[in-house]
């Protein structure tokens, strides 16, 4: 079995992005960039089925600027098995990610897609359904649990009232959740490994596909400051002020 996991170049999620100064989108410059969270679990998550003997190969694929290639020796450090990179200078929307991600599909014919549920830039949460889409081929999203069982997959998912467990036939496309495992950390000697292993590069234009943007950004602004709290004395001079802020009627 292959199994193909898409990852993202994002803002490392413990730095506070800056907005640019003509509020035309956050600035990356000088910014700890590191690969998606999520699409780190579909990864750790690729590896373990190889490592229980379940998956033969374990392909990244991600689309971004030639510096992507730091996000893709990473998920090789963890244990994908080679990379491809599919250059753009363009911060491509969902559908347009979709898209690509289906040429590349038809190349590599992997068995599975096991990749995030939404990357924490855009928080869009919508590559893998169109993705699914544009293929016919059946979704399992919010993973929190994956079990492969008479060729096929039962996957666990969060619902608001409980858990939901779902069946899907192969080849099928899997969106992680973050109960679904706790990525390891990369060890020198798998990131001095991850050095050799395989990196093909492509750019994007090859596959003649339409990638226009559907959307445009009019501006981008901080969410407002916080103002100081007031302490009160009493729950009763509380509840007055609520009623005086229009809180409470």
């Amino acid at each position: 079995m292959k199994i193909l996991v898409p990852v993202k170049r994002v803002i490392d999620y413990n730095v506070k992005a800056r907005v640019k100064p003509d509020h035309s989108g956050v600035d990356l410059n000088n910014v700890k960039m590191s690969i998606n969270p999520f699409c780190e679990i579909a990864v750790e998550e690729a590896v373990r089925l190889k490592e229980a003997g379940k998956a033969t190969e374990v392909v990244v694929v991600s689309i971004g600027v030639q510096q992507t290639q730091e996000t893709l020796r990473t998920a090789l450090a963890i244990g994908a098995d080679r990379a491809i990179l599919l250059q753009s200078d363009d911060d491509l929307e969902p559908l347009a990610v979709a898209k690509v991600l289906k040429a590349v599909i038809a190349e590599e014919n992997p068995d599975m897609v096991i990749m995030g549920k939404q990357a924490i830039d855009g928080d869009n949460n919508a590559t893998g359904q169109m993705l699914a889409a544009l293929l016919d081929w059946p979704q399992a999203t919010f993973a929190s649990k994956l079990e492969l069982v008479d060729g096929g997959a039962h996957v666990t998912r969060e619902v608001d009232g409980g858990l939901q467990t779902v069946k899907v036939s192969l080849p099928a496309i899997v969106t992680t959740d973050l109960r679904l495992n706790e990525p390891r950390y990369a060890s020198l000697p798998n990131i001095m490994k991850a050095r050799s292993k395989p990196m093909a590069t492509k750019a994007v234009g090859e596959y003649g596909l339409d990638l226009a943007p559907r959307l445009s950004v009019k501006s981008v602004t901080e969410p407002p400051k916080r103002t100081a709290g007031e302490i009160v004395e009493s729950a009763s001079e509380l509840v007055e002020k609520l009623k005086t802020a229009g809180v409470l009627s």
